[in-house]
């Protein structure tokens, strides 16, 4: 407990150093303007990489494909064919939203007693996250393989070159891979394994610095393999037996996976979660996201409840942190998968402004809000306040075709279980995002439980924007664990309230409350008379650093035509980029 302790404080106080680095030029970044193409993402290989597939003829999922695997290469600590993925997909030409669900699922053998000893009490978070039994099968690469077998236009091979070059001939570490290897808890564990100890760290098992070249040969292998063969042997062949050893065979908390839990692992394709807010239609990802449900459902407490004569911006905000409480509640009781838990009506517009009426249009409300009794309620669930820790990556694209991927992808923590395949990438955590217990103290059962097959509750957010006439307008989302559906969702409001271009609405302070007392407010952003408004308004705020890594891009017409502005986050270690063209 006092090593955890420990580790807390260090790594806050990392972030805060960081930050204050990359603030000092946060101000001077600028939206992007571009014509026809534009792909934004946390690293600028990525954006580049993917910005050459689109001048070779491809499209918006022939780039997806491409920047996901070279920030697999270059970030490896955030995201990669190791973890799990959602994707927004708008198909201009048949004027079609879909969301495809490549999240991570728990082994088919696994019970309600996964995370639990065997005296019957639960693990910690700390405990469950390192080693095999913290793993659930990766539906990343499957899912990219899926859109790009139904929307593609490039060959395979073609797509998956440039991450193999990259890993092959060797990158620049960036900052952020090095502060995050600096604030990690556990890097022993990293060092435990060869592979990754070779990869991260010097002869003397020193993190290596921003700038050393970095060779992953053992990853362009496998990207060698998979752009010949595809997702067959990661799933059915020897990337999935070297996987499932790892698991299995992991010193720490061996897992149980199996090769029938690789074998039979599918994408999914469901409803996109849309509401009307302003004179816009905001849509995000359904289950077993919650973030697309609760970015939502703040979005439509606060049309119902925040009106323009209410114009300053304590008043926005203060009615954007009460909507936040309120959202949460429902989103700590009622989501998960709903493939396994029945969903209420968590959207229905009576039920919205029944609790749109609990905010006081001067006042907070003190303390933590209770979830609600939406319409729909077709069970009894306990009260669950599991929080995703922040990592992640977010990939914002758009094709001269119109074409637009919004993806969120994820290994869930920094370094994820701290396990590397065989094959040169690590292995997600993405299990502890369960409820480590299956009941409340009341007895209930909890929704987010630990099921087989199941997939954990997730807050990734990919995000489209359509305008009153059905037009895309917008696409962004964030990394951040629990934090993401702030990060967009205030976005959301800066861009549309505040009249904000995507850089400028990045560059300024998140405003995070997510159930809690204390609502946080960033570090080097946070106006004085802001907060104090707010104070006197009963608000316990929380001045801190707040670790995103946004990404968006506005589709807006000129006197001169149709322009694309994007905007990436400067808090992601100074690599974010936007390529496009000029």
């Amino acid at each position: 407990m006092i090593f955890h302790k420990l580790y807390h404080l260090v790594f806050v106080v990392s972030l805060i150093l960081i930050q204050k680095h990359v603030l000092a030029h946060n101000t001077e970044w600028k939206s992007v303007e571009g014509k026809r193409v534009m792909v934004a993402t946390t690293h600028r290989a990525a954006s580049s990489a993917a910005y050459d597939i689109l001048q070779q003829g491809g499209n918006a999922t022939d780039a997806l494909v491409t920047a996901q695997l070279v920030l697999n290469v270059v970030e490896p600590q955030s995201s990669g064919i190791g973890g799990g993925a959602f994707t927004l997909y708008w198909d201009n030409q048949n004027k079609r939203l879909t969301s495809i669900d490549g999240r991570e699922t728990a082994p088919l053998s696994a019970t309600e007693r996964y995370f639990l000893r065997k005296d019957g009490t639960p693990m910690t978070w700390w405990e469950a996250r390192v080693g095999g039994l913290s793993v659930g099968v990766p539906g990343t690469l499957k899912m990219i393989e899926y859109l790009h077998q139904k929307h593609g236009k490039l060959p395979w091979h073609i797509c998956v070159k440039p991450a193999i070059e990259l890993a092959k001939n060797g990158f620049m570490m960036s900052r952020d891979l090095e502060n995050s290897l600096l604030a990690s808890w556990n890097r022993s564990r990293l060092i435990d394994n060869a592979q990754a100890k070779r990869l991260f760290f010097d002869p003397q098992g020193n993190p290596k610095k921003q700038g050393t070249i970095i060779k992953n040969i053992e990853f362009a292998n496998t990207l060698e393999q998979i752009a010949q063969e595809g997702s067959r042997p990661f799933y059915i062949g020897n990337l999935a037996n070297q996987m499932i050893n790892t698991i299995q065979q992991s010193p720490n908390n061996p897992g149980i996976m199996t090769y029938v839990d690789f074998a039979s692992y599918k994408v999914r394709e469901r409803p996109a979660v849309c509401i009307t807010y302003r004179d816009y239609n905001i849509c995000g990802m359904g289950s077993p996201s919650s973030g697309g449900l609760t970015v939502a459902q703040i979005l439509g407490l606060m049309d119902r409840a925040y009106k323009k004569h209410l114009s300053d911006e304590a008043g926005l905000w203060h009615h954007y942190i009460e909507a936040s409480k309120l959202a949460y509640a429902d989103r700590n009781r009622y989501m998960a998968d709903t493939d396994y838990v029945p969903a209420p009506d968590l959207l229905n517009a009576s039920y919205l402004e029944d609790r749109a009426k609990l905010i006081d249009h001067t006042m907070a409300f003190d303390g933590r809000r209770a979830a609600g009794n939406p319409p729909k309620k077709l069970a009894v669930y306990g009260e669950n306040h599991h929080e995703e820790m922040p990592s992640t990556t977010h990939i914002s694209i758009i094709d001269s075709e119109g074409n637009i991927v919004s993806t969120t992808s994820t290994i869930e923590s920094g370094f994820g279980s701290y396990l590397m395949a065989p094959g040169g990438y690590l292995l997600n955590n993405e299990l502890t995002d369960f409820s480590l217990v299956p009941n409340d103290s009341d007895g209930q059962p909890i929704a987010n439980r630990v099921q087989g097959g199941k997939r954990p509750r997730s807050s990734m957010s990919p995000t489209i924007i359509f305008d009153k006439s059905g037009n895309p307008v917008w696409v962004l989302g964030s990394p951040g664990g629990f934090r993401i559906i702030g990060y967009v969702a205030n976005n959301i409001v800066k861009m549309i309230d505040l009249g904000m271009d995507p850089q400028q609405s990045i560059n300024s302070a998140h405003i995070v409350n997510s159930n809690h007392e204390n609502t946080e407010i960033e570090l080097g952003f946070c106006h004085k008379d802001l907060i104090e408004k707010l104070e006197s308004m009963g608000h316990k705020v929380k001045v801190k650093s707040l670790w995103s890594g946004l990404t968006s891009i506005q589709l807006k017409n000129k006197d001169d035509g149709p322009v694309l502005v994007g905007g990436v986050d400067a808090r992601r270690g100074g690599e974010s980029s936007v390529a496009t063209d000029f």
